[in-house]
């Protein structure tokens, strides 16, 4: 069986998109994982994970491994500790994004299901991203189209 040390196991990509800068390991796939995902994220001081967002198919766990994260939730934002942990349900009640205020990086594990099709929807920008087990599909959700819209 492999292991994966989540305090300082060693970071295999980068996200290099400004704001949104970040360093992580897909730790589910590494350890052979097929029902759940984990990915762990160093998030320098500064910069964001992802664009906010949530889940329709997918559930997510978020444990604060070291730093001071500032979690954007529904409800408004509020600053994280290690030790911490939060579960994102389905639906617009669990919609999340992480950026760090602090002057150390973050790091952290968000673990999810894996469940296909998914949907995600992002409440900021109006784009909904489709994925099917090999398609992946991120379109606007305005204009809305008319079902028989384009069908003969």
């Amino acid at each position: 069986m492999e292991v994966f040390n989540l305090a300082d196991g060693e970071l295999e990509f980068d996200h290099d998109r400004e704001g949104f800068r970040c360093r992580g390991t897909r730790v589910g796939s590494r350890l052979g994982a097929a029902l759940l995902g984990g990915t762990v994220y160093e998030l320098p001081p500064g910069e964001r994970t992802w664009p906010y967002h949530f889940h329709h198919a997918n559930e997510e766990w978020l444990l604060v491994l070291a730093g001071r994260p500032t979690l954007r939730e529904p409800e408004g934002e509020r600053e994280l500790a290690a030790g911490d942990v939060v579960c994102f349900p389905c639906g617009p009640e669990g919609a999340h994004q992480l950026r760090n205020d602090a002057q150390e990086p973050a790091r952290f594990l968000v673990l999810s299901t894996h469940v296909l099709p998914e949907v995600v929807e992002y409440p900021d920008s109006g784009k909904v991203g489709v994925r099917a087990a090999e398609s992946r599909y991120l379109v606007a959700r305005e204009p809305e189209l008319d079902y028989w819209e384009g069908e003969a």
